[in-house]
């Protein structure tokens, strides 16, 4: 089967789904790898060193795609909505896309694509078992994303982050407070610690209290009821209004008596909760900052605007949703890794086995004979209908 890598057509995007090194590999499986004309130069991946690692460089797009049994790319149809409906008149039926799709945010694109007859998998959807971590594309990304929060929010905030002691006398170390200890806010606390913040984090789930405290930071209790927080991929749950009502009455103090709050709560399938209001950015010190990974699915903060830095109350608000993509080399890498590991999941003698009885194949596939066939995805359209 022929493998085809595109170039990324989304505004801003950077990363490219393979890189040179995860070739061989591939055609070590009995698969025939193109890339288009290119693809990774904004990732630093040269037409020449795929090349040199057994890749054909294509340099029409349509070619590729008429071309490919199987495309691989960063941002598929439904996380690339606008550029992304010129590849959806592209497919055909039988053909096979892996990447990264949003599936939740507008489940019409997976229609769309089913429509075409091609199968659609979706990074985002793999399941979080033993077996599929090294194809966790969202833990990946995650983690990239926590460290970036912490370097944009230190390069903005109008004081330094360690302890300094100086002739002018000792100038206090910044207070970081983390919302949602998941992959995210684990790699921010550690970046910020060793930036020599004093650092908080608050999840509300009590297992994580422990991983907080081995990396140094001070778990705040806020005594809620929440013993079912956590669903059974290790996801944090939404919980119902009553209990973000009296969070946020709890959180206010907190939220107050820190110079940088990072927040990282994302329910897959749910707009993000609100957990910051206008009220608490309203007590924090003028010059405070405050990064919002949530912005995405609407953010965690009351004030966010996706992609756009809003100063309200003296407080700088961000709202980043490429934050993996600005480190666009390592990025590239770890999802061609992630995405290497699902195909090669599903390879067998050079072509793609879809067994629907595999639990990474079903939790990770959205359309298949015209259909969209996820479960949770078909719900949404169920809403929206």
């Amino acid at each position: 089967m022929i493998l085809a890598v595109p170039k990324e057509t989304y505004p801003g995007e950077r990363r490219v789904a393979l890189v040179p090194s995860a070739v061989p590999p591939l055609i070590k499986a009995g698969f025939t790898v193109l890339v288009e004309q290119d693809a990774g130069t904004a990732a630093s991946c040269l037409d020449t060193d795929f090349k040199d690692k057994g890749a054909e460089i294509v340099p029409s797009r349509s070619d590729l795609f008429a071309r490919a049994d199987v495309i691989l790319q960063v941002r598929s149809p439904g996380a690339n909505p606008e550029a992304g409906a010129a590849d959806i008149a592209m497919l055909r039926e039988g053909q096979i896309v892996i990447g990264l799709t949003e599936p939740f945010t507008d489940p019409a694109i997976s229609k769309a694509v089913a429509e075409t007859g091609a199968v659609l998998f979706s990074m985002e959807l793999i399941p979080r078992i033993t077996r599929a971590q090294s194809m966790d594309a969202l833990s990946s990304m995650a983690t990239l994303a926590g460290y970036q929060a912490v370097l944009l929010a230190a390069g903005n905030l109008p004081k330094m982050f360690p302890m300094m002691m100086t002739a002018a006398g000792t100038i206090a170390p910044a207070k970081v407070f983390i919302v949602g200890v998941g992959v995210a806010g684990l790699m921010a606390i550690a970046q910020a610690r060793k930036l020599g913040a004093v650092v908080e984090a608050y999840d509300v789930r009590p297992a994580v209290k422990e991983q907080v405290q081995s990396l140094g930071a001070k778990f705040v209790e806020m005594e809620l009821e929440a013993d079912d927080a956590e669903d059974k991929g290790g996801y944090a749950k939404a919980m119902d209004e009553d209990f973000y009502r009296k969070q946020r009455e709890l959180m206010t103090r907190v939220v107050a008596a820190n110079d940088v709050v990072i927040t990282t709560a994302a329910i897959p399938g749910r707009a993000a909760p609100i957990l910051v209001t206008e009220e608490m950015v309203k007590g924090m010190a003028p010059g405070s900052v405050i990064v919002d990974l949530a912005a995405v699915g609407g953010g965690n903060c009351e004030l966010t605007r996706p992609d756009e830095v809003v100063e309200a109350h003296g407080v700088k608000i961000f709202g980043p949703t490429d934050l993996p993509s600005q480190m666009c080399i390592d990025a590239s890498r770890m999802y061609a890794k992630n995405i290497s590991a699902l195909l090669l999941n599903m390879a067998e003698d050079g072509r793609v086995d879809i067994d629907k009885d595999d639990e990474v194949v079903a939790g990770t596939m959205v359309t298949r004979d015209g259909k969209v066939v996820h479960p949770m995805i078909l719900e949404k359209l169920e809403e929206t209908a």
